[in-house]
């Protein structure tokens, strides 16, 4: 496996574990229909969120946020709404969030998420 999807598995992997602490719950992980892919489908009590997840190692190319795109925004919440329609499932919202993953020059990480993106 090439090291940048060993980065991206484990930066997906810290998100998820980061927005199960904060009591989300994770119903599905990268989600994939003909129109694209979600990295986590998650549920904020009746919200379901839709989670992109960057992770980067380093910002010599800018922070994992900025490279989220409107046009990424747009498409991934025409995911989330093809995900609600495909499992038939009802939400009284839904939310696009993103989640971006730096490592540290120690080896650690860090974690930001940032809320309804779109």
């Amino acid at each position: 496996m090439r090291q940048k999807d060993v980065l991206g598995r484990r930066g997906e992997q810290l998100a998820a574990d980061h927005l199960k602490e904060r009591g989300f719950r994770i119903l599905d992980r990268n989600y994939r229909c003909s129109e694209g892919e979600l990295d986590i489908v998650a549920a904020e009590h009746r919200t379901l969120v839709a989670v992109e997840v960057k992770t980067r190692s380093g910002l010599r190319y800018g922070t994992p946020l900025e490279a989220v795109t409107e046009q990424k925004r747009r498409r991934l919440r025409r995911l989330a709404v093809h995900w609600v329609v495909s499992h038939g499932v009802i939400f009284d919202d839904l939310r696009v969030d993103v989640v971006g993953v730096v490592t540290s020059p120690s080896g650690g990480f860090t974690v930001e998420h940032v809320r309804g993106i779109g």
